[in-house]
């Protein structure tokens, strides 16, 4: 099905909401469009923000693509002249997608990934922490923090305009919420455990 007559790696995109991780993913498909490369675009079925059959970053730039549920299916679009595959919020697939995308820098194609690394927690998102083992170039972005203007690595979970609890959902199917980008220190998450409790030491 695949020659080996070229390099493959995967590259993984990460970062907050609003970090421009779809922006950076759809500048190098079209790079690499306009070099004549073969690129198949695939995201899962759940992300319909903007468009179901469309990637979609949110300043508007659009790339179609293929809506899928299991990973496998990329398996069976991908022909032997494919050179690239794009895969958009990756972190939303389940462990097969790093099966996928190992299997296919195996046999020589170039397999771009973007996706959230942490969830509203601040927690690892689903298959990302895997996939940023296993790739070969990690890219990670920040945006602006919402509240202070400092550099942005997390994504704040508002409800009614409230912080999220840590014990609500990860994925909320069709929930009215709203999403910010916070930086460390204005990301806040109601009922998140303490990990590590130590009294303050004495000056005296």
């Amino acid at each position: 099905m695949y020659h080996q007559y070229r390099e493959g790696y995967i590259e993984v995109i990460c970062g907050c909401m609003f970090a421009g991780k779809t922006e950076e993913l759809i500048r190098r498909i079209n790079v690499l469009s306009y070099a004549k490369q073969k690129i198949l675009v695939f995201k899962p079925k759940i992300d319909d923000r903007y468009s179901e059959i469309e990637i979609a970053s949110h300043s508007g730039r659009k790339v179609p693509c293929y809506a899928i549920d299991d990973p496998e299916e990329i398996l069976d679009k991908v022909t032997d002249d494919v050179q690239v595959v794009a895969i958009d919020e990756v972190q939303f697939f389940n462990s097969k997608i790093v099966d996928v995308c190992e299997y296919l820098a195996d046999k020589g194609v170039r397999v771009m990934v973007a996706g959230l690394d942490k969830d509203f927690r601040g927690e690892a998102f689903g298959v990302m922490p895997e996939l940023l083992t296993k790739g070969e170039f990690v890219t990670k972005l920040t945006a602006v923090c919402a509240k202070c203007g400092s550099p942005a690595t997390r994504t704040q979970r508002l409800v009614d305009g409230k912080p999220a609890s840590f014990d609500d959902p990860v994925v909320l199917v069709g929930a009215v919420d709203h999403y910010e980008p916070r930086c460390r220190h204005c990301h806040e998450v109601v009922n998140k455990p303490i990990k590590i409790k130590r009294k303050a030491k004495s000056s005296q």
